[in-house]
């Protein structure tokens, strides 16, 4: 028994027939057999919804008792000489209200059934610290994402979390607008210094500075300490479902979640691409710390302020003394204050996973972390937009291998982005190279024994970028991916010709990279089969959804 959809009617209609790219024909698709029940997809077009239609009630199939265990952490159930690789799709940000429901649920429990009929693992989802803990210090209402995750256990997904303790708003892709806590803002209005400053004394309200980590600020808690009591707080609530339906627990460590300084702010027009972005050193933490580690090394006057000549954030490299071909960067200062710079971020990132690994030991849920992909300036001799976001790397060091020997020693994996970037699209006067990025990051996590993960930066649906994610995860130079997630779900993700391109790649990524290529405009009314979902006649109707 199986399920056929005609894929000349099936899920959302074409309604970009014109903008098409016709490539060679295909004929049938099939993914390997399990055992989800059956569901058809059709497209409503009039109104651009999404009909579902299933045989029986579902029930999740049994975990696979076949992991295996990396430290404190179980990997996903695939061999690790197996190269098929698990695909998980990111959640909208808005998926829990600011109230703490769980948003339009209806349109998400239609999605989910749809994604699962694609073949993908699961997905993923920000617990944002400004939603759970808004209330007060310590009151965590967790109820929307408990909504959440029963839908996603009852479709026989995955889930991957994300500890959120960003603000949501005012960068690249940010749909809406969520912030730091109520009380942690307060905090902020009676000192400043909490946040991050540049050389200008704009303050970004966007994370806690670093700088501050350690010193309790936040109503008698370090940063640490909430961060820590928020993750246990999360462990103590979903204890039954960490290790089976939440399969992984992303630990965010900056802004975007991502392990960094937030040197490139799009909000306001501070910063715009391919600018280098400007230093994030200027609260009084942060430059209490410079101060004391450069009396520690006998260069009191070099911890007075961060650089003099480092330019501003729409600048390029060759308009900047520090950041020029033979720039203050490769001088002995420009190593004195990178080592320090960097080195803080590091010391950031440890700290936060120390405690995630305590807290989540013996869960059997994947512990990870990001790592944003700074391509731009890579072909230059400084790097300059990845140093001013705290990646000591340049011609002359290699700032990913410290941070991919760290991940590793807490059993993290490393999740990177641009991975569906090509070099030749980017434009000539950036100096891009996001192949070359990847392809180090590849090399220092196989080097340091890290598990890589992989994301992409950009919203894409075409067969371009799925192809290089693909043909990233085959390369020889590095590291395969143990997982990739993919940004992010929404109406378009499921329009007919995206959707082919998403269930293409999927398969694809099952199979390692070997599938074959499924026709961007297959109007010939082929069957597709999708997921290996099986069963006979239809005999149940599922209330329409419109996917808004």
């Amino acid at each position: 028994m199986e399920l056929t959809l005609n894929s000349s009617s099936s899920l959302i209609k074409r309604k970009d027939a014109k903008s098409s790219r016709t490539q060679e024909n295909s004929s049938n698709m099939s993914f390997a057999k399990t055992k989800p029940p059956t569901y058809q997809f059709q497209a409503k077009s009039s109104v651009k919804e999404m009909k579902f239609t299933h045989e029986k009630t579902y029930k999740p199939e049994s975990e696979t008792t076949e992991r295996w265990e990396k430290l404190h952490v179980l990997s996903y159930p695939h061999p690790k000489n197996d190269s098929s690789v698990p695909v998980f799709v990111m959640l909208p940000l808005d998926t829990v209200t600011m109230s703490g429901h769980l948003n339009k649920p209806r349109a998400m429990n239609a999605s989910l059934m749809a994604l699962k009929g694609a073949g993908v693992e699961g997905v993923m989802v920000d617990a944002w610290w400004g939603l759970v803990e808004k209330d007060g210090p310590m009151k965590y209402n967790w109820e929307g994402y408990a909504e959440l995750i029963q839908m996603v256990q009852k479709h026989g997904l995955k889930l991957q979390v994300v500890m959120s303790f960003h603000q949501c708003g005012g960068n690249v892709g940010d749909s809406c607008s969520i912030p730091l806590p109520p009380w942690v803002l307060e905090e902020i209005s009676k000192n400043p210094d909490l946040v991050y400053t540049d050389k200008s004394g704009r303050r970004n309200p966007e994370y806690i500075s670093l700088g501050c980590d350690s010193v309790p600020v936040l109503r008698g808690r370090t940063p640490i300490q909430v961060y820590s009591d928020f993750m246990r707080s999360f462990r103590e609530r979903f204890d039954n479902y960490i290790g089976g339906v939440i399969a992984e627990i992303q630990v965010g460590m900056g802004p975007c979640g991502e392990l960094r300084y937030p040197s490139y702010p799009e909000s306001n027009g501070t910063w715009r691409f391919p600018g280098i972005g400007e230093f994030q050193c200027y609260d009084k933490y942060m430059k209490s710390s410079l101060q004391a580690y450069a009396e520690s090394i006998g260069k009191t006057n070099w911890g007075t302020s961060g650089p003099h000549d480092a330019g501003e954030y729409k600048n390029l490299p060759e308009d900047t003394e520090f950041f020029r071909r033979d720039g203050t960067w490769n001088s002995e200062y420009g190593k004195f204050f990178m080592e320090w710079y960097s080195g803080k971020l590091l010391e950031h990132g440890d700290k936060l996973l120390s405690s995630a690994k305590a807290i989540f030991q013996g869960s059997g849920a994947k512990l990870s972390g990001k790592v944003a992909g700074i391509h731009w300036h890579y072909n230059t001799r400084s790097h300059a937009a990845e140093l001013t976001a705290g990646y000591f790397n340049t011609r002359n060091h290699d700032g990913y291998l410290p941070i991919a020997k760290m991940f590793n020693k807490h059993g993290v994996v490393l999740n990177f982005t641009c991975m569906e970037m090509k070099d030749g699209e980017q434009p000539e006067h950036a100096n891009c190279s996001p192949e070359g990025l990847v392809k180090q990051v590849q090399n220092a996590t196989r080097q340091a024994g890290t598990e890589l993960a992989g994301e992409n930066a950009l919203e894409r649906y075409d067969s371009s970028a799925f192809g290089q994610v693909v043909a990233t995860n085959r390369s020889d130079s590095g590291n395969g991916l143990t997982a990739f997630t993919y940004l992010r779900m929404n109406k378009r993700l499921f329009e007919g010709q995206n959707w082919q391109q998403l269930v293409e790649f999927v398969k694809n990524m099952k199979e390692g990279g070997h599938g074959r290529r499924l026709s961007e405009e297959d109007t010939t009314g082929s069957d597709l089969y999708v997921g290996g979902f099986v069963g006979s006649k239809i005999s149940e109707t599922v209330e329409e959804v419109a996917l808004v």
